[in-house]
């Protein structure tokens, strides 16, 4: 399996970051992320859209730079990248506290740690 590209930090504008959080279901998915405060098995994410869909905003949301996804046998994981808080700090929360609901269920599965 191979490992998928992210973009570098100097190739990430703010323009790409905030039109990805446009859409209602990346901006949920990145919430989810942000308060899980580390890596998410994408396996565990429950959304009220097929996996092909899914797989589109993963996609959107990587190539925007907001979160990496690791890939560790069959298994993918996602987090948000580290290096974003530094090159636009504040910007995540501030979008996050002033959000409205998703009209989509999203439920990460709590695993034990």
């Amino acid at each position: 399996m191979r490992n998928l590209d992210h973009p570098r930090m100097n190739q990430i504008s703010l323009t790409d970051v905030l039109t990805a959080l446009g859409d209602p279901i990346r901006l949920a998915i990145v919430e989810l992320v942000f308060r899980h405060k580390g890596e998410v098995p994408w396996g565990d994410l429950e959304f009220n859209v097929n996996k092909a869909t899914l797989s589109h905003h993963m996609k959107k949301l990587r190539l925007a730079g907001l979160i990496e996804h690791r890939k560790e046998g069959t298994r993918c994981f996602i987090s948000l990248r580290r290096d974003l808080e530094k090159t636009y700090p504040g910007l995540l929360s501030a979008i996050l506290k002033s959000k409205r609901t998703c009209p989509y269920a999203l439920v990460a599965k709590r695993t034990q740690d």
